[in-house]
């Protein structure tokens, strides 16, 4: 089943306590329904020194938010937006936000193209 936010989504905190929070999504995780937005949910982790990081010290991740939290930012209007699927006359399915109706870019696909 196709996702419907996906990595390098633009997308918008809408509840808890990052509310209003505007980022990108860097990574999906879609057996627990989360995702990882740049600089949102951040804490701070005390690491032990091992070979991979010899220093150890502390270290600031990004957590996971749960998708039902965040909304994918329309294009348009750059406002939160639910996101629908459709298909073309050629059969090929893509994003369409809700409110405006227009088509949601793959970042894939503009990285290519």
């Amino acid at each position: 089943m196709a996702s419907k936010i996906k990595k390098g989504d633009k997308v918008v905190v809408i509840s808890g306590a990052h509310k209003g929070t505007v980022g990108t999504v860097s990574r999906v995780i879609p057996e627990f329904s989360q995702v990882v937005i740049e600089g949102v949910n951040r804490v701070k982790r005390h690491m032990k020194p091992t070979p991979r990081m010899p220093e150890g010290g502390i270290v600031e991740k990004d957590r996971p938010i749960h998708v039902s939290n965040v909304a994918l930012v329309d294009p348009k209007t750059e406002k939160a937006t639910r996101v629908r699927f459709q298909v073309d006359a050629n059969g090929k399915k893509s994003r369409v936000a809700v409110k405006s109706g227009s088509v949601i870019a793959d970042v894939k696909a503009q990285a290519a193209g």
